[in-house]
C-alpha cells in the first residue's frame, strides 16, 4: 500500500516510527515541501503488512 504523511517534519517522523511498528516499510520518499505552507512537508511510504501481524 502507499501512504502519504503530511505534517511538520517532527510529526511525520513520529508517525513514520509508529507505522514501522505495525507495517513493513519498503520505501520512504524524500520530503516534499507543502505547496501552501513551508512549515509542512509530505512524505510517501510504500508498505506491506508484517508477517507476524497477519491473521
Amino acid at each position: 500500500m502507499r501512504i502519504r504523511l503530511h505534517g511538520t517534519p517532527a510529526e511525520t517522523a513520529a508517525v513514520l516510527a509508529a507505522i514501522a511498528q505495525m507495517l513493513h516499510i519498503r520505501h520512504v520518499s524524500r520530503p516534499y515541501p507543502d505547496r501552501r505552507s513551508p512549515m509542512f512537508q509530505r512524505i510517501y511510504i510504500d508498505a506491506t503488512a508484517r508477517e507476524d501481524t497477519r491473521p
